[in-house]
């Protein structure tokens, strides 16, 4: 078996698909809340994903992505028998996992992934795990019967109410508290806009919350310094020192605005792959 090779593909929606890659070395390092760098082809873009989840034994690890520019595109073309042409990790600092008593993994989107490992890590540790999951619509939902079957408790929101409560992860959080949850600590993933009134909320109910944090990224070992990101007022760089961090004192509007530096060039990628791959059979 050749390293980097993709054993299972499968599509969990029309834009979200779940990779398990053959990566041993990476495999028994990994731990919760690590990450790798996938390179599909040679002069491809550099892409950071969460690991999701890794077996030791079969050196295997788990990603699941979401196509939403060119390369993330390209990545959820491929298919069994496929390889990327890198895979680097495992990167970042792991989440510190202890007892704390009662904690809240909060998914949104593709996030819902990303918190699974770091859900059964507190769960291992014995805590009482709660999940509060969040999507646009029902068929963006991904793992919730795993979420389900892991956790104390768990708590789906859809935006149009597809799925569980009608409303955003806020407004499940909010009502937990309001029911007398305990939440001890709270860790989030999912899109900025989201983990920044999360955390806010979180903060105000003295939750404890922290946010992995996804700026643009290119080594991933803190030379580069793209992922810079302010925590109490100071310069960090998520890459090694996160991309975990406590909440309560991020600049989560510095992030956006960060994020959004190559918005332009991005969708002009995008249109120009899109253009390149229209059917010219006449079909479309």
């Amino acid at each position: 078996m050749q390293e980097n090779t993709i054993l299972v593909k499968e599509n969990l929606s029309s834009v979200v698909a779940k990779f398990v890659i053959y990566k041993p070395l990476v495999a028994k390092a990994a731990r919760a809340g690590q990450f790798v760098i996938l390179r599909g082809r040679e002069g491809g873009e550099r892409v950071p994903v969460t690991l999701v989840d890794w077996d030791k034994e079969q050196g295997t690890i788990t990603v699941i992505i979401q196509a939403i520019g060119k390369t993330t595109g390209l990545f959820n073309s491929l298919n069994q028998g496929d390889k990327f042409l890198n895979v680097a990790g495992p990167l970042g600092t792991p989440v510190e996992i202890r007892n704390y008593g009662t904690v809240a993994v909060v998914g949104g989107g593709v996030g819902i992934a990303e918190v699974y490992p770091i859900a059964r890590a507190f769960k291992e540790a014995g805590n009482r795990v709660i999940a509060v999951l969040g999507a646009r619509t029902k068929d963006l939902l991904i793992l919730e019967p795993e979420m389900r079957a892991l956790c104390d408790k768990t708590v789906s929101t859809t935006d149009d109410g597809s799925f569980g409560m009608k409303g955003m992860v806020t407004d499940a959080i909010q009502k937990l508290h309001d029911e007398g949850e305990k939440i001890n600590a709270g860790f989030i993933i999912g899109p900025i806009p989201m983990m920044k009134f999360t955390s806010r909320l979180m903060d105000k109910l003295d939750m404890n919350p922290h946010a992995s944090l996804n700026p643009i990224m290119l080594d991933g070992t803190g030379m580069c310094g793209c992922c810079r990101v302010t925590v109490e007022g100071k310069v960090r760089f998520a890459c090694v020192e996160g991309p975990m961090f406590p909440s309560k004192t991020i600049d989560f509007d510095e992030l956006i605005r960060r994020t959004a530096e190559y918005r332009p060039q991005e969708a002009q990628s995008l249109e120009l792959y899109q253009k390149d791959h229209i059917c010219k059979c006449g079909l479309h």
